[in-house]
């Protein structure tokens, strides 16, 4: 037996330490050459680690949540025989420390003499694996054994109804009729939600960086919030017309035309396409218009972007929205999709609210948020010299600055320029 100890690799450039995230794997497991058996975090993306050796793990370097620098010892894998050359471990003698204490008392890796290995490993207690919190199950509600269609038991757990004390109809099955006559007579409607036990969730991988990200926006960057409302009336008459014509091409969203709009305002205010370095004080204004979509994922916000989005027709940037959002709530998003982007758009579509107060992505000094669209009686004007009252769709533009590099003026004015592009189509349209 012969003890193999792999090394946290250089999983990015310029990356110094990374966060364990999930292990795949647990102290005492048989683990196979090539097996992914953790997944650890970088700046920029998550990555999985696969084992160069087949054995069984002594050792881990912490659990979900720690940091482990370059270099550190990861797992320690007993394996059969001799360790191949080809595979590298590390020197305990060299590697360097790690760069939490705490992790660095969790890992202390011997490597015995070869006539005292079997000896050692039958001396040496098994350590501790992270503790695993497993959630606690219920015992299944009496209202589940009881007959009835998916609707009325939905029903009954809205109004907190335990279906087992409702009078069930002659077959047996309670029906929406038996519910009424509960509620009526029988005072059985408590207008309360169901009881629901406390839990406890470390923050750990993207939503700690997700935190640590927000944080820092909010503590070092002056934000200032703009809002404007758009009458989209005529640009949503123009996205019909354009995807009752698209073939064989991806259905248009408001998003590639307000891209659009954005893209062909920037030359004219290039204080908002721009990423500021704090400890430089040095503002870098971008020519093209490498775009961040904020999107939401099973695991927490990421911000995918759309490279030289100004270059970009209407339908390239449908085509690229999709896809990158699929690649980000995938985990297929590479790590170029995920950093470089100059300026952010963010969008909740129909949730989107009358208006919102986005936080920058930062080093960037702006981010734009398209608000939901909502039907309104507006004063237009009726072709005569008069005014008559219509229904139009409006929309409100949200914009958050960096109030350090962007001042109030500029960006009003930029916002104003959208918005004629906005209630003038053709101009989007127009190369």
């Amino acid at each position: 037996m012969a003890k193999f100890t792999f090394p946290m690799p250089d999983i990015g450039e310029g990356i110094t330490e990374a966060e364990i995230v999930a292990w795949h794997k647990k102290v005492g497991d048989r683990i196979e050459e090539d097996e992914e058996f953790v997944d650890m975090m970088t700046d920029k993306a998550t990555v999985p680690l696969e084992s160069p050796v087949t054995g069984k793990i002594l050792e881990v370097a912490g659990e979900a949540g720690d940091m482990v620098a370059i270099g550190s010892p990861l797992i320690v894998v007993e394996v059969e025989g001799e360790v191949p050359d080809d595979v590298e471990q590390v020197d305990q003698d060299e590697a360097p420390a790690p760069k939490d204490p705490e992790v660095e008392k969790r890992i202390e890796v011997e490597t015995p003499d070869a006539s005292d290995q079997e000896d050692a490993a039958e001396k040496a207690p098994e350590p501790t694996p992270p503790p695993v919190t497993e959630p606690t199950q219920a015992p299944a509600p009496a209202s589940a054994k009881v007959l009835a269609s998916p609707a009325v038991r939905k029903r009954a757990q809205d109004l907190g109804i335990d279906l087992a004390q409702v009078k069930p109809h002659e077959d047996g099955r309670v029906r929406h009729a038996d519910l009424d006559s509960f509620i009526a007579y029988s005072g059985g409607y408590s207008g309360s939600a169901p009881t629901r036990s406390d839990e406890q969730i470390k923050v750990i991988g993207l939503r700690k960086r997700i935190a640590e990200n927000m944080a820092a926006a909010k503590r070092n960057i002056p934000h200032f919030t703009y809002v404007e409302e758009c009458d989209v009336t005529a640009l949503e008459e123009t996205r019909a017309q354009l995807n009752a014509n698209k073939g064989d091409k991806p259905k248009l969203t408001m998003l590639p035309l307000l891209i659009t709009a954005i893209c062909k305002t920037l030359p004219d205010f290039p204080m908002i396409n721009a990423r500021y370095d704090d400890e430089a004080k040095v503002v870098t204004r971008h020519g093209s218009v490498h775009l961040g979509m904020a999107t939401m994922t099973d695991n927490g916000l990421m911000v995918p972007l759309i490279r030289d989005a100004q270059a970009k027709n209407l339908w390239q940037l449908a085509t690229e929205i999709v896809r990158l959002a699929e690649a980000a709530r995938d985990g297929s998003a590479k790590s170029e999709e995920l950093s470089g982007s100059t300026l952010t758009v963010t969008s909740l579509g129909p949730l989107g609210g009358v208006a919102t107060t986005p936080v920058i992505n930062r080093p960037e000094v702006a981010i734009i948020g398209p608000n939901r669209i909502v039907e309104r009686p507006m004063f237009v004007p009726d072709g005569k010299g008069g005014e008559t009252i219509a229904k139009r769709k409006l929309m409100n533009i949200s914009i958050s600055c960096d109030h350090r590099v962007v001042d109030g003026y500029d960006a009003a004015a930029f916002v104003q320029e959208v918005k004629k592009r906005i209630e003038a189509p053709a101009t989007i349209l127009a190369g």
